[in-house]
């Protein structure tokens, strides 16, 4: 909907455009109000980041239009929240509130910052949130996350800022549907508020028996139905959120199919089902700013699709002097960054690891998860230490260096909600390999070189030698048609998975949920 402003409205003080009286005395008032989102999530960058929900919140709210929308974020107030960003929080008010009989009453401090025109708010309990992780011990997490669900419903009136929707992002927000159509419905401040779930990855679910999530939240045994909360006798904080929200959301078109299904539906199938048409997926998008070859700080040598041919290669020397790798820019170089468990296709690599190895062949890896992929890397990097480097941790600047520097990111998942890695590869000029599922199957056009078209590979089964033969062929094209190489990446570079596109879905989502078309 677009909105047209004439000489005969006017601007005044609680953001609605109305008729100038002066101009047009019998014309009817016609309102124009600045609607109002709210984020809330458990995590959000730059203030803290353990995976792609962070990126989402941070890049999302920047994008809408600020003559149109006020999008504002609420997190946790972490004590491992970088200190340059903690010391300039400023103090709003505070207040104290009980969830249930187990939780009485407990401080809620609310500090607020802004950064890039968007206000950030940031709920502060030290009990809860003094911590080195975001997330530690389930039962704990739980219990933390239910506090912060309704300290961001309490927090609304006291802080003046009454959103007209509300935009709640995986199981850690999941119980705010929930507060505000039973417990907060009492007051006319809430009434008409929407509220959307997203699903960033539904294997995480925020499950605990119902006994103490009564205690927690303070729901009525009528809550902990298999119609509202109850999931296998125990409670379930995301389907709270998904029985409760207006509408649901996930991070792309495919996984929203897949998860009604019982495959990847982790037991939540039948409810996704029943909600399809109040669901959609929308692909995530990646700052363009932050990940830009042309400008990052943290290459070694920036470079753009104009001379990718021949500056993306020394960012490749350089990472394998810096890795103790053998130093020939002709190597094949594979990258990984994941976090290690079972969902990112890891048991695959595992089974042909060493046939995908050879003596053109590089494999670098960065990330943290299970022991026993932990220590699968590790070997391996022992047993090949001028092919293979194992970084077990999270270190964003030599992520950066990585995607510059590989040829080709692996991405052999068993499932993957969006991903944000193969953007991030398209972005830097690194051709993604990977499975057909999820988010994946979304954002990658396999090559086809009797058409020369496509942009990554990719393969059907979750099978790892269906896997092997597909980075097998991926060898060929860049050995022997070096120059359909180059143009498939030129492709993945012109490509646009900036969050311009994503955003104009969610403008419609909202439009629509507020009554607007």
């Amino acid at each position: 909907m677009t909105f047209y402003i004439a000489p005969f409205l006017w601007y005044n003080e609680i953001n609605k455009f109305e008729c100038n009286p002066d101009l047009h005395p019998g014309m009817k008032v016609r309102g124009f109000k600045m609607k109002k989102v709210l984020f809330a999530a458990s995590e959000c960058v730059p203030f803290i980041k353990t995976g792609g929900l962070a990126d989402v919140c941070g890049a999302l709210p920047k994008q809408f239009d600020k003559e149109e929308w006020d999008v504002r974020v609420v997190i946790p107030n972490y004590s491992c929240i970088p200190e340059k960003y903690r010391n300039q929080f400023e103090y709003v008010t505070h207040f104290y509130m009980g969830t249930g009989p187990y939780v009485p009453s407990k401080y809620v401090g609310v500090l607020k910052y802004e950064l890039d025109g968007i206000t950030y708010y940031f709920i502060d309990n030290q009990e809860y949130f003094d911590c080195f992780l975001p997330y530690g011990d389930i039962r704990y997490d739980i219990e933390k996350f239910t506090f912060f669900d309704k300290a961001v419903l309490s927090m609304l009136p006291q802080i003046g800022f009454q959103p007209d929707l509300i935009h709640c992002h995986d199981w850690q927000a999941g119980l705010i549907p929930v507060f505000l159509k039973t417990e907060f419905q009492g007051d006319m401040f809430f009434w008409g508020m929407k509220t959307i779930m997203t699903i960033h990855n539904l294997k995480f679910q925020g499950i605990w028996d119902v006994k103490t999530m009564m205690g927690l939240t303070g729901f009525p045994k009528e809550l902990f139905t298999p119609d509202k909360l109850e999931f296998q006798k125990d409670a379930n904080m995301l389907k709270g959120g998904l029985v409760y929200a207006d509408y649901i959301t996930t991070v792309s078109d495919t996984y929203a199919q897949e998860i009604q299904t019982p495959y990847y539906g982790e037991g939540l199938d039948g409810l996704l089902s029943a909600r399809h048409f109040d669901m959609q997926g929308i692909v995530n998008g990646i700052d363009y700013d932050i990940y830009n070859p042309e400008t990052d700080p943290k290459l070694f040598v920036n470079y753009n699709r104009d001379n990718f041919r021949k500056k993306k290669s020394e960012n490749k020397v350089k990472l394998q002097e810096m890795l103790g790798l053998t130093v020939d820019k002709k190597k094949y170089m594979i990258g990984l960054i994941s976090r290690l468990t079972d969902q990112k296709g890891l048991d695959l690599i595992d089974y042909v690891f060493e046939r995908i190895l050879d003596d053109n062949t590089q494999f670098v890896v960065i990330g943290t998860g299970e022991e026993r992929y932990e220590n699968m890397f590790r070997h391996f990097a022992w047993k090949y230490g001028d092919r293979v480097s194992a970084n077990i941790c999270y270190d964003s600047d030599l992520a950066q260096k990585l995607y510059a520097s590989a040829d080709a990111f692996l991405m052999p998942s068993r499932f993957e909600p969006c991903g944000l890695t193969q953007l991030i590869s398209y972005r830097y000029g690194t051709v993604p390999i990977v499975r057909e599922t999820g988010g994946l199957k979304d954002t990658v056009v396999p090559y086809n070189e009797y058409t020369n078209q496509g942009e990554g590979f990719s393969f059907a089964n979750y099978n790892a030698e269906e896997m092997l033969n597909t980075i097998n062929y991926s060898k060929y094209i860049f050995f022997e048609k070096k120059r359909q190489w180059n143009q498939m990446v030129e492709r993945g570079m012109n490509l646009d998975y900036s969050w311009k596109k994503s955003t104009e879905r969610y403008v419609g989502l909202y439009r629509y949920l507020l009554g607007e078309v």
